[in-house]
């Protein structure tokens, strides 16, 4: 059995809608974003005391793009996983790994909006200069999706991938703080990848806890 430590809206959601898309048995172990994930017991799985974290084979192992590699080369098929010799093999590395560039100017921003919980906490320039990177990164995404290829539905030529997976779910974040609808190649694209089932199952449940108690926080409030 896989057991999958969770906290929703975090970076273990990009792992939780890899194993939907894998369609394997799987259970989820929620936990809260706060400071139970220090408890001796958790560290025994997760030594930083982060998610996600993943039980496999009397295995433990942590890192949510770790977890996306041995996932995808254990249990995936092109074009989910594009591995050493296929022709996506390249584009599959970048946009995997793009989703952490993402992820990090989100994180940055979830700091300043909702741990500093204090105004004078907060930096200013900081939340506007991240939103920007963000918006940098938004751009990076939609030079990718009007490359003038057939069929540039996805990250990936060849279809639908982790890297759509992984990056989607950095947009997912991150748009909490910059909005998409500037962008219209990746607006399609979000939309697109956001009705499979599998990222569904990765939302919050109803009653779940949740990191954003609102769908969108401004680059300064005061």
């Amino acid at each position: 059995m896989i057991t999958l430590h969770h906290v929703p809206q975090s970076r273990s959601m990009r792992v939780l809608w890899l194993l939907g898309e894998l369609d394997l048995p799987f259970q989820v172990v929620s936990h809260g974003f706060d400071k139970s994930l220090r408890d001796p017991e958790y560290l025994s799985v997760s030594p930083a005391g982060r998610v996600p974290s993943l039980e496999i084979d009397g295995e433990r192992m942590f890192e949510s793009l770790a977890i996306v590699h041995y996932l995808c080369e254990r249990f995936a098929q092109a074009p989910l996983y594009q591995g050493p010799g296929d022709i996506d093999r390249m584009a599959w590395l970048v946009w995997v790994e793009f989703a952490e560039t993402i992820s990090q100017h989100a994180a940055n921003l979830t700091q300043q909006h909702i741990a500093l919980r204090e105004d004078h906490m907060r930096s200013a320039t900081v939340m506007q200069i991240e939103a920007k990177r963000i918006e940098k990164c938004y751009s990076a995404i939609e030079a990718r999706l009007s490359t003038p290829v057939e069929n540039r539905d996805y990250l990936l030529t060849g279809g639908f991938s982790a890297a759509d997976v992984c990056t989607g779910q950095a947009v997912y974040m991150a748009r909490h703080f910059a909005p998409i609808e500037p962008f219209p190649e990746l607006s399609a694209w979000y939309a697109r990848i956001t009705e499979r089932p599998a990222f569904q199952a990765s939302l919050p449940q109803e009653g779940a806890g949740r990191i954003f108690a609102k769908e969108f926080y401004p680059a300064w409030e005061s």
